[in-house]
């Protein structure tokens, strides 16, 4: 590892040799227009600066502006003018020529009236006035340990915790399960974001989208407005780049886990686009690192936005994911552990794609958003006994789930009033074909059947907002009604009501209390609506019921400047309907963070949970090159044991999370960053030796058996991983070439897993029934954690 450490460390040295006294002696510029966002005309004598500087320009009679003699780098612009809320622009980078804004302000009674008002890049909505975090372009891309992955940035921020072991990426979002997120790409739901992804639960081991192509992220971690349903968690608004409209540009990346391409660009003066296509070489790296399975994977993404006319907009957008994931045949030099997880994981197959089209009219104080799309994911799964393909399959699974969706909304904006109003519609088809072995009552079950769904799904929603003139005091109200036409308790809209409500009022001039209420429901997997037994009959259709959770959050906002954000949130989520499985009486609501299928088993819908705790946030934003951000969280979610008459702890019972990150800006544009993760040890249940050691078992599964009677007893120790990373950036006239290093777990922590159990292969009781014998087992000490250095460089022109 040293040898591989030094490596890095000379290459870098050697760009930095070559190329360290380029300097790039192109003028750059920042340009743009500047528009009523209701009226959708021009305005002129706005004043448009660089943010944080005296530097700028104000718009001309058409609204457009224009600033020169930029060098290269990260910028923000911020815009202002009488009567209008002040704009402060998401980052963006110079390269090679310029950047063209489309500025939209929106006209502000406040502003009329002279009051001042602060400008911050941490602004916040009426409907969601806190539990919503900005993470722009920078944190993305340059994030240390996160590998240009949106869903390994997102953990470092409150309330979100993560697996340290498993190479993967789930978002454990304030105590609940990696199943309760929804995700948005330009108002287009993606049910899928990762590559091998746990259907049902949609974790994976890295993001299918590219960091490339999105210009930031609004993650919500409560108060979710009313136009975005389904989710108990978490839901993640991705917002994408529009495409240059001057110039044709191209990127190519190389990073840890694959090699990507980015077209972007123009098609005419009302066209725009942007295309990336990736191609992993992640299973070289996990075969490098002695890993036992071997992921490969591609996919590609498009962006195409027409602007109509200065009232119509359309924008299509198109997201593609192929995997395979093979296991490594060189298990010669594998040590107990890799065996162990050689021997339960299945080769997994996945394809999916979105396609969607959103169509915004603006008409005057109203736009109108039509949002139509087809999302599809297809799974398969096998697994042959001793990963022998001449020996018998012990499972074959595969399955496909389909959904075309309609949106349809409408947002008025009535001075300090804002109302929005909508309704929604899904069609979805979903096929599994089921071919494996159970173990229920400790012996074996087959599991044979194969099942069809096509569900109608409806939607209603509705909010209202309001600001005072001087934005000290804001209220909003929502409402939304799901019901679909899956069995009897689905169809009752009347009792899928969820309301919602949120203020915010400045107790000070930066110093405001923030809060929101609101019951948020949840459809069951598609994998727990198709489930059929061994005599196939769905038996789920009748008992199932919408998940929901009432959710309350409350905390305090502290903005002493412009750089600085300070803020400390309660939270508690109350569940109903949760879902607790017949076979091991193990609520589902503490499953989904493994590869494979989440949910495919037989349930009852009267299981309850709750999560509770407090989050410390602090942010660093911009100041004298620094970028630093802290949080600490507390957190405790738990189930209710009927038979314990109590709540006891849930998969996800972390207690204690702890993240900081920070970078500096260095002269010559190097660029330094660390992150540092704390994670309180999980809780997890022990193997039963007795019912794994029995022959029938072990031959149907090839995995041991938890032992139920003890479930969540055991935790973890608390983790810990240091993350480091170092960019340099060199501009030429007609391009920017970047590379950097980044060492995840540079201290080389290691991290324990519950010991595993693992069959010997040797018969102890040969002569004993068939149903009666045992291998011998040995106990398997599972351990992981490495340094896993990374070179990435990157190429734009």
């Amino acid at each position: 590892m040293n040898k591989q450490l030094l490596c890095l460390l000379f290459v870098l040295t050697f760009f930095t040799t070559v190329f360290g006294q380029t300097k790039s002696t192109k003028n750059l510029y920042i340009e743009g227009v500047v528009i009523d966002k209701q009226t959708r005309e021009p305005l002129s004598f706005m004043n448009v600066i660089i943010w944080k500087t005296t530097d700028g320009t104000t718009t001309d009679d058409k609204g457009y502006f224009r600033i020169n003699d930029l060098t290269p780098g990260v910028y923000r612009i911020q815009v202002s003018g009488i009567g209008y809320t002040t704009w402060v622009s998401p980052e963006f980078m110079l390269v090679n020529h310029g950047e063209r804004l489309s500025v939209e302000l929106e006209e502000n009674v406040a502003q009329l009236n002279q009051v001042e008002v602060t400008v911050s890049p941490f602004r916040k909505t009426a409907e969601s006035p806190l539990s919503n975090k900005k993470i722009g372009f920078k944190e993305i891309e340059q994030s240390p340990g996160a590998n240009r992955d949106i869903a390994r940035v997102v953990q470092s921020f409150p309330g979100v915790a993560s697996t340290p072991s498993g190479y993967r990426n789930d978002l454990i979002v304030r105590g609940g399960g990696p199943s309760e997120n929804r995700y948005y790409l330009d108002g287009i739901e993606v049910p899928n974001i990762n590559h091998f992804a746990t259907q049902g639960a949609s974790g994976g081991p890295v993001s299918i989208i590219n960091a490339d192509l999105v210009r930031d992220i609004d993650f919500y971690l409560g108060a979710f407005p009313s136009n975005r349903g389904n989710a108990l968690s978490s839901v993640m608004n991705i917002s994408l780049k529009d495409g240059d409209a001057t110039h044709q540009n191209q990127s190519l990346v190389v990073g840890s886990s694959e090699i990507g391409l980015t077209l972007d660009g123009h098609i005419g003066d009302k066209v725009t686009y942007q295309f990336s296509a990736r191609q992993s070489y992640l299973q070289l790296l996990f075969k490098a690192l002695g890993l036992p399975f071997l992921p490969n994977f591609i996919d590609s993404q498009f962006k195409v936005k027409y602007k109509i006319d200065k009232k119509n907009e359309i924008t299509l957008l198109g997201l593609l994911g192929i995997d395979d994931m093979t296991l490594n045949k060189d298990t010669a030099g594998f040590s107990d552990d890799k065996k162990y997880v050689w021997s339960v994981l299945p080769r997994i197959k996945q394809n999916t794609y979105t396609l969607g089209v959103n169509y915004k009219h603006y008409a005057g104080k109203h736009v109108q958003t039509y949002v139509l799309s087809r999302n599809s994911f297809n799974n398969k799964n096998l697994k042959h006994l001793n990963n022998d393909k001449e020996l018998p399959l012990l499972i074959n699974y595969r399955s496909t789930e389909a959904e075309n969706k309609f949106r349809f909304e409408n947002t008025s904006s009535l001075g300090q009033f804002k109302l929005t109003e909508g309704l929604s519609y899904e069609f979805a088809e979903y096929f599994n074909s089921t071919n494996q072995f159970v173990i229920e009552n400790g012996l074996p079950v087959p599991i044979d059947y194969s099942s069809r769904l096509h569900i109608n799904k409806y939607g209603l929603f509705v909010s209202g907002s309001y600001m005072s003139l001087d934005e000290r005091f804001t209220l909003s109200l929502g409402l939304r009604t799901d019901w679909n036409d899956y069995n009897k308790y689905m169809k009752e809209w009347y009792k899928h009501l969820s309301p919602r409500l949120a203020f915010s009022y400045k107790l000070l001039e930066n110093l405001s209390f923030n809060s929101s209420v609101g019951r948020y429901y949840q459809l069951p997997s598609y994998t727990v609506m198709g489930y059929k037994n061994q005599d196939g009959l769905m038996v789920n259709k009748d008992n199932l019921k919408m998940l929901y959770n009432d959710q309350i959050v409350a905390g305090f906002e502290y903005l002493p400047n412009q750089s600085l954000q300070l803020s400390v949130e309660g939270f508690y989520k109350k569940y109903g309907n949760s879902l607790i499985s017949l076979i091991d009486s193990i609520p589902l609501f503490s499953k989904g963070n493994d590869y494979g299928v989440f949910g495919n088993e037989p349930v009852m819908s009267n299981g309850k949970g709750r999560s509770y705790g407090v989050e410390v946030f602090g942010r660093w934003f911009g100041y004298k090159r620094l970028n630093m951000m802290a949080s600490y969280t507390w957190v405790r979610s738990e189930n209710f044991s009927p038979k314990l008459d109590r709540y006891i702890a849930s998969t996800w019972d972390n207690r204690h999370l702890f993240t900081f990150t920070g970078s500096v800006d260095l002269p010559k544009n190097w660029k330094i960053g660390t992150r540092f993760r704390l994670i309180g040890g999980a809780p997890y249940t022990p193997f039963d030796l007795e019912e794994s050691s029995l022959k029938i078992n072990w031959d149907a599964t090839q995995r041991p058996v938890l032992n139920y009677a003890e479930y969540n007893s055991k935790r973890l120790k608390t983790f810990n991983q240091l993350d480091l990373r170092i960019d340099k950036f060199f501009f030429f006239r007609k391009l920017m070439f970047g590379v950097y290093v980044d060492l995840q777990n540079a201290l080389n922590t290691k991290y324990r897993d519950p010991d595993a159990l693992l069959s010997t292969g040797i018969i102890e009781n040969p002569d004993a029934p068939l149903d009666q014998q045992r291998y011998r087992m040995k106990t398997i000490r599972q351990e992981s954690g490495t340094i896993v250095p990374t070179l990435g460089i990157s190429l734009r022109l």
